[in-house]
């Protein structure tokens, strides 16, 4: 059983990162006028969000193939693949 439940606190982890650096991508580094356009043209919250989810988990995937093996750096790798996939997904 210890397993199911480490698999699921690391599911549940990688969410919050995801939403987390999804949020702070969104508000934070955009200024007043920019997430008026965003909200205007429907990319909001959920959307970075989402977006955020899907790069933590790729992050963090990228992590394992690499051996990194203190969940630390793994979490770190996480947030890293939020961010870029984030940037990376602004720009185009």
């Amino acid at each position: 059983m210890p397993i199911l439940t480490t698999a699921i606190m690391t599911f549940i982890l990688l969410v919050l990162i995801g939403i987390v650096v999804g949020i702070f991508m969104n508000r934070g580094s955009r200024s007043w006028l920019g997430r008026r356009v965003a909200e205007a043209t429907g990319i909001g919250d959920a959307t970075y969000a989402l977006v955020g989810i899907a790069g933590s988990f790729m992050g963090f995937h990228i992590g394992v193939i690499l051996e990194l093996l203190p969940s630390l750096l793994l979490y770190l790798c996480a947030i890293a693949g939020a961010l870029l996939t984030i940037i990376f997904w602004r720009r185009v």
